[in-house]
């Protein structure tokens, strides 16, 4: 098993951001991107544990949900993962959408 505790705490780290950040901030595309990641999250996770399966996207629960999304994905996906290179690309991922959501 891989470990993934650097995933986890880059995406609860973010989560944190989030949760903190104004809404006109979470307004201005910051959740928008945090949804955005968790969807891909959520669908790399989904093609590792069913790759012939019909891919589900992660609904749209709001602004105010988007830091629970990226955790629940991030969780999802830390399951399935099997070697420090796709921990590192996660991680990418994660700083990646960090830093353009502003937060």
């Amino acid at each position: 098993m891989v470990d993934t505790t650097r995933l986890t705490q880059a995406v609860d780290h973010f989560a944190d951001r989030l949760r903190a950040a104004p809404q006109s901030r979470l307004q201005r595309g910051a959740a928008a991107e945090a949804l955005g990641l968790a969807r891909e999250f959520a669908l790399w996770a989904q093609r590792v544990e069913d790759p012939l399966g019909v891919p589900r996207e992660m609904p749209d629960a709001g602004m105010f949900a988007a830091a629970d999304q990226i955790t629940v994905a991030v969780h999802d996906l830390a399951v399935v993962l099997v070697n420090d290179a796709e921990v590192e690309q996660a991680v990418g991922l994660v700083a990646e959408a960090q830093k353009r959501a502003g937060v």
